[in-house]
């Protein structure tokens, strides 16, 4: 039976193998490697800290998460992909309310995203 999401060492088997699934799928691969490069023990940092601060409010975070998204070559149906993976991923590994507040929360951000982007991109057309 699986568990629920309940300290650092599940953040980062979360966030570990959600991005190992990420630098295997066709179409968020190339552009992760295009912006991470070699990055990746610097960026997955960055991301046990951010679900740390959102799933167990230990605040280890500070930052503006879109930022780095916004000149990104990126659009809806990259965004869907990434919830796919991302709630397949929850899915596989963990379950209960911080999972399903994973999920809702991984959900929303993309959707929140991906509007952003769509009006920034429609703004400079």
């Amino acid at each position: 039976m699986k568990r629920d999401i309940e300290n650092i060492n599940d953040i980062q088997l979360m966030v570990n193998t959600f991005y190992e699934r990420v630098q295997q799928n066709e179409v968020l691969a190339p552009i992760f490697e295009a912006r991470i490069g070699n990055r990746w023990p610097e960026h997955l940092e960055k991301m046990y800290r951010f679900w740390e601060t959102i799933l167990l409010n230990n605040h280890t975070y500070s930052g503006a998460p879109f930022a780095p998204h916004a000149t990104m070559p990126i659009d809806n149906s990259h965004f869907e992909v990434w919830v796919d993976v991302f709630n397949g991923t929850l899915a596989d590994l963990f379950e209960g309310e911080v999972a399903k507040e994973a999920k809702a929360r991984g959900t929303l951000m993309a959707a929140l995203f991906a509007s952003k982007l769509q009006y920034i991109n429609k703004q400079h057309s």
